[in-house]
């Protein structure tokens, strides 16, 4: 009697078996994205080359709140409500990204001998703080603007004080509602911001030289 039930036990066992792995869902794929971008001396303004400044900066990464220091690419749908878009993320968190590009705009510059990140513990002239914003998309009239906003601070080592503050901004339509359109936009929003700073940053070039600064 008990053997004959032993085939109907494991027959249950193993649909229970099935059933359980059914109810587990597989997680979504999440598409992974890298900032685009062509950069190609955005910051030049067409006049012969020159030789570099003689000057060290290194490019911190930027402070963010929670929302804006991870990877999640952040949108605004309507009002004051912040999400970010399903099944998408960036290739790292946004402020190391825009880090990134900023010192890739001063190195395709050239207009600055040396220019490192603070990835790199070396000795540097003068540093580039900066806090992010906004790194996020925003329904304006219906349509989505990649909007940027970074408050920057130039400090002088020598001296160790700031030598030189502006907040920048930079909006980008995006030409379309969907995540690659999205991106691309944050793309072309991020190259103009590093041009900005770029030039931003060598407006303040009587301040930077070494053994200069603030008195």
């Amino acid at each position: 009697m008990i053997l004959s039930r032993l085939p109907r036990l494991a027959a249950l066992a193993m649909l229970a078996s099935l059933t359980s792995c059914a109810l587990v869902s597989s997680p979504d794929p999440i598409a992974v994205y890298l900032l685009p971008g062509t950069l190609a001396s955005p910051a030049s303004t067409g006049q012969p080359a020159a030789a570099p400044l003689d000057l060290s900066l290194r490019v911190s990464t930027p402070q963010a709140s929670q929302i804006l220091g991870g990877p999640r690419i952040a949108v605004i749908p309507e009002g004051n409500r912040i999400s970010s878009y399903k099944g998408a993320r960036w290739s790292d968190s946004a402020p190391v990204l825009l880090r990134n590009r900023l010192v890739e705009a001063f190195q395709e510059d050239g207009r600055i001998a040396s220019v490192t990140s603070d990835d790199v513990k070396i000795h540097a002239d003068v540093e580039l703080f900066s806090d992010l914003r906004a790194f996020q998309t925003e329904y304006i009239e219906g349509a989505p603007v990649v909007v940027i906003r970074l408050d920057l601070r130039l400090l002088h080592h020598a001296s160790q004080r700031i030598v030189a503050s502006q907040r920048l901004e930079v909006r980008q339509p995006s030409r379309g509602e969907s995540v690659d359109q999205v991106v691309q936009a944050f793309g072309e929003a991020s190259d103009r911001l590093s041009a900005e700073v770029v030039n931003w940053t060598l407006a303040q070039q009587p301040r930077l030289a070494p053994g200069q600064g603030p008195r």
